[in-house]
């Protein structure tokens, strides 16, 4: 049976359960009872850790939008699309970060769409919650609650992570509450699983399952490293292959929901791509990983910071980069004016470099470095006049292999095969991953359409 990437989602009918843990006299050292007649245990850093992960129940409506076929319209007239709309009701898992404020944070797929949210707290008080904001491309979302008397969870630094590392999840699997598992850290920096738009997972093999979205991954200290979000194996089930996305990441994105309400990513203004070792090869370099840059951006961050095509980027504030996806996702997830230190590989040289990250969420870019088929156009982020966010097209050249395609001065990139984009990064996110042929939702005026790359 082949193994695909599956999402958490959390939409169990399975009453929850308070699964209850025995816990030592002695919470003052992680793990270890005082108790010589004990055996070593995990239960007094859990009766501190516990109380900090919540269950999320949510209630909504799905809405899915299909586009009527022309000859149906032309015999039949009506609408250019059916909407259907579907009740569903779902659980999965949160971590109280600030006890003070109220900040509960969990994974976008467990909150999209959701018009009503409780939690549950490990006291039995079920509570409604706000959604303050998320990030659908890196999976987090920001929930607020009445911050009566509740308990936060520490953020580790999970850039000092090793593989090999002990850690914890704690989640609401099946709906079960409270359940607890035990691992290492498997791997990091994990990409390329077409799971989100920006990937840079922890993995592990302590057991995570359906509803342990959104739960936490922690140390034996006690403190957060990462929100747990996928799982890897056939039907869903587990086998020993989770992933969290990091502390550090989850920490910068959600300060920026914080601060604007919204995640304003930084950007670089690079392309690039892994480098291994046929790269390595035929450039005569001395390291098998990084990120290989193959071209800048005119007037980018990269550009005025002094990087250059060919160069190798190392680390990022001192922390090796593994790879081209890991290098963007955490650019991405840093927001725009983000001050960084970039190591780099230039013609066997290394040296450092200061840049401050533009803001992608006003991207202005041409389009030949998103796909070859859309140059000779200009692309920005912007809006239809019915309100919908997208890419617009600007200063189109004639005969141009975009304008080949059908695009026009003034239309509106609101959709990837049928995936909902909202802005250039979102828009290079989808063509990135896109395989085959690539269908572009389009609105010009009043009108909506599909035009095909081939």
């Amino acid at each position: 049976m082949n193994k695909v990437v599956n999402r958490l989602f959390a939409m169990c009918l399975i009453m929850t359960s308070v699964v209850t843990v025995p816990m030592s006299a002695n919470a003052a050292l992680p793990f270890f009872s005082d108790d010589k007649n004990e055996v070593p245990s995990l239960a007094p850093m859990l009766e501190k850790a516990t109380p900090a992960i919540v269950t999320i129940s949510v209630e909504g409506t799905q809405v899915s939008r299909q586009r009527v076929p022309e000859m149906f319209k032309h015999f039949f007239g009506g609408p250019d699309e059916q909407v259907q709309e579907r009740p569903f009701k779902g659980l999965g898992s949160g971590v109280i970060i600030d006890a003070e404020k109220g900040y509960v944070v969990t994974n976008n797929h467990v909150v999209d769409n959701a018009s009503e949210i409780t939690v549950t707290l490990t006291d039995g008080r079920e509570v409604k919650a706000k959604k303050l904001g998320a990030d659908a491309q890196s999976d987090i979302a920001l929930l607020k609650i009445d911050p009566d008397k509740l308990v936060a969870l520490p953020l580790a630094d999970s850039d000092k992570l090793r593989v090999g590392d002990f850690v914890v999840a704690i989640g609401n699997p099946f709906g079960l509450s409270q359940t607890v598992t035990s691992g290492i850290v498997s791997a990091l920096g994990r990409s390329g699983l077409n799971i989100g738009g920006y990937e840079n997972f922890i993995q592990t093999d302590a057991a995570i399952n359906r509803g342990n979205s959104g739960g936490a991954l922690v140390s034996l200290r006690g403190e957060l490293v990462g929100i747990n979000t996928a799982i890897f194996g056939p039907n869903g089930g587990n086998v020993g292959i989770g992933f969290a996305i990091p502390s550090n990441m989850m920490k910068s994105l959600v300060d920026q929901i914080i601060e604007f309400g919204e995640v304003r990513r930084g950007l670089l203004g690079i392309l690039g791509q892994d480098v291994d070792s046929g790269l390595a090869e035929a450039m005569n370099l001395d390291v098998s990983k990084g990120a290989f840059v193959s071209e800048v951006s005119a007037d980018s961050a990269a550009e005025k910071g002094g990087i250059q095509a060919g160069d190798i980027i190392t680390d990022i504030n001192g922390i090796a980069v593994v790879s081209f996806q890991e290098l963007r996702a955490k650019i991405a997830s840093k927001g725009a004016g983000s001050k960084i230190k970039l190591g780099l590989l230039r013609k066997g040289k290394r040296l450092k470099v200061d840049v401050v990250l533009g803001d992608a969420t006003q991207a202005v870019v041409a389009a030949k470095e998103i796909h070859p088929a859309l140059e000779g156009a200009t692309l920005s982020n912007g809006a239809t006049k019915q309100g919908d966010t997208g890419v617009v097209i600007s200063d189109l050249v004639a005969r141009s292999p975009a304008a080949m395609i059908g695009l026009q001065d003034g239309d509106v990139i609101i959709g990837v095969n049928r995936q909902k984009i909202d802005n250039v990064i979102a828009l290079r996110n989808s063509l990135d991953e896109a395989k085959g042929v690539i269908a572009l939702s389009v609105k010009r005026g009043n009108s909506s359409l599909y035009l095909v790359i081939r």
